[in-house]
């Protein structure tokens, strides 16, 4: 679903799955010990956040580690797959509407001659 969004990049996050658009991650299978197998960390803002785990407490949840982080954590198993391409519509528009980020180069080490 991720995917046939436009521009979407396939990446990693912590050598998890993740999904970026100009650089910013909207989506990721989470690393965190703390979150539920079959999960996805999506980023939608603290305020759409508390609506979510308001409304489907058994869908979305969050977990402390990620209290300090606009994102919402996704019971793959629960959540239906339209509204799963809306969360991550929103998700992607949410990212999208940051500026690309800037590529900084590695520093590369002098050679010892």
């Amino acid at each position: 679903m991720a995917l046939a969004l436009p521009d979407v990049e396939e990446s990693t996050m912590y050598g998890a799955p993740a999904f970026r658009i100009r650089g910013h991650m909207f989506a990721c299978q989470p690393t965190h010990r703390s979150a539920e197998p079959n999960s996805l960390v999506v980023i939608v803002g603290f305020d759409r956040r508390d609506e979510l785990l308001g409304a489907e407490p058994e869908t979305y949840y969050t977990k402390e580690h990620y209290q300090n982080y606009p994102s919402v954590l996704v019971r793959l198993s629960r959540v239906h797959p339209d509204a799963l391409r809306d969360l991550l519509r929103i998700a992607y528009d949410v990212a999208a509407a940051k500026p690309k980020k800037k590529s900084t180069p590695r520093r590369r080490r002098p050679v010892k001659k």
